[in-house]
């Protein structure tokens, strides 16, 4: 008979087992649902709601279900449902009556809210350290290419000249926000329900501060309907996971095109790279590709919980299961994308010289010639006027602008004299936005130091 089954009079159908059983997934909260019983276990002998004696033998008997598993020695239960009652199950086994004191004041409610809290903390934590890795890469890549020009694109059309350091910066300060996200998402997730019980709290006299600090949480719910159907961390989780799986999709995007012969901008390294089946040439960008194709998949999870969550009334429905799969997947693949989407950044190879004259054609020192005019105290619309009509010359004659001679110039406008050579060599394009978050030399490092500093100051734990 199953441990909540006093009330009925036959056994469940082994379809209602399977599909009501969640022990094949919720299995790996095994740590945390042992580590939240032994800190309701030590509270419940402190506050003589147990025997000291009972409360021992409770912890010990956890402590070796512990070791049981870690061993292989265990093998879960499917009609006990879920990693709760498969717990308290071994428990009893092991150590006979007393296991079944365990769960007074509290109920699968509360417990799953817990584990599920804990195991969010940790993997925030653990994919922090892994965008901080990424961050690291970027940064030391940056600092190596300062003054390596590459084209930068609007609508996927030749703009202006940047450099690398400047693109690569870009996507430093997108993770970034992603670090700050997952941090403020940590302190929402950082609150205690257990003690909320079923949905209206216990009549026991629990100490819930005590096992909030055994449990390192920085405080406890304040209603107990709330601790046991709240599952905004989860979504806030999965929210931040699509933020970061977005950009890394963005910057796979990039490394899809640049490794293209059209682009030809870097060449991946063989060990992130794959080939064909019939084409012997072919060298493939299929990890991007993978983290790219990825992303549909995490939104998904974020769509399906929200989904989930939206009709449900209070308190507690079998509905909220579905968290758990769509968060412990959503971890599973940020978790294999970042390290291996590092390592490629890392190892890939760029090809300056393809960048640096990548950045001459299409006139991309147009808006510099335009400002040119400007600082001569030309209407800045007046300017862009005239720039548009050297272009169109330009075009028209095969020529690059600094290539037009003083003459060429001067037809356009009288405005023009040999200073403008001076501020559209691509290097002055580049080198003379200055301010700061523009691609200078002089502005990366000061962006660099701040960055430095930043990883300094946000290592992981």
């Amino acid at each position: 008979m199953k441990l909540w089954g006093g009330r009925f009079t036959k056994e469940t159908n082994p379809l209602t087992d399977d599909f009501n059983s969640s022990i094949h997934f919720d299995n790996i909260l095994y740590p945390y649902d042992i580590k939240g019983s032994i800190a309701h276990a030590k509270m419940l002998g402190k506050q003589k709601i147990i025997s000291s004696e009972e409360s021992v033998a409770i912890i010990e008997g956890l402590k070796e279900i512990l070791k049981d598993i870690q061993c292989g020695k265990v093998e879960f239960d499917i009609s006990a449902e879920d990693i709760h009652m498969n717990m308290e199950k071994l428990l009893i086994e092991k150590i006979g009556d007393t296991g079944k004191k365990l769960h007074t004041g509290r109920s699968r409610n509360d417990q799953v809210a817990l584990d599920m809290r804990m195991y969010v903390k940790d993997q925030i934590e653990s994919i922090d350290a892994m965008l901080h890795n990424l961050q690291q890469v970027l940064l030391d890549l940056a600092v190596e290419h300062k003054k390596t020009i590459m084209p930068g694109y609007t609508h996927l059309q030749k703009a202006q000249p940047v450099t690398l350091a400047h693109h690569l910066s870009a996507y430093f300060e997108m993770f970034k926000r992603d670090r700050a996200r997952l941090a403020d998402c940590y302190l929402r997730t950082d609150i205690m329900p257990l003690g909320s019980s079923a949905l209206a709290g216990t009549t026991y006299d629990l100490d819930r501060e005590m096992v909030a600090d055994l449990l390192d949480f920085k405080a406890v719910t304040l209603n107990s309907m709330d601790g046991v159907s709240d599952r905004d961390y989860c979504i806030e989780f999965l929210s931040a996971l699509s933020m970061i799986i977005m950009h890394l999709s963005r910057f796979s995007e990039e490394i899809i095109l640049w490794c293209s012969d059209e682009f030809n901008f870097i060449k991946l390294d063989d060990a992130y790279s794959t080939g064909s089946s019939i084409m012997p040439q072919k060298k493939n960008p299929d990890i991007a590709e993978l983290v790219r194709g990825k992303t549909g998949r995490v939104y998904g999870h974020l769509m399906g919980l929200l989904t989930t969550m939206k009709g449900i009334p209070l308190a507690y429905n079998k509905d909220m299961q579905e968290d758990k799969e769509a968060v412990f997947d959503g971890v599973k693949t940020i978790s294999m994308c970042l390290p291996i989407f590092t390592d490629m950044v890392k190892t890939m190879n760029v090809n300056k010289k393809v960048m640096y004259e990548g950045a001459k054609k299409a006139f991309t020192n147009a808006t510099d010639a335009a400002d040119w005019l400007v600082k001569k105290d030309m209407p800045f619309r007046e300017a862009h006027s005239i720039i548009g009509k050297l272009v169109l010359y330009c075009i028209e004659k095969g020529k690059n602008i600094e290539d037009l001679s003083l003459e060429e110039f001067k037809k356009i406008s009288p405005v023009f004299d040999e200073t403008i050579y001076d501020h559209i060599t691509i290097e002055a394009c580049v080198n003379n936005r200055k301010v700061i978050g523009g691609p200078s030399i002089e502005s990366m490092e000061k962006v660099l130091f701040i960055n430095r500093n930043y990883l300094l100051e946000n290592t992981p734990k």
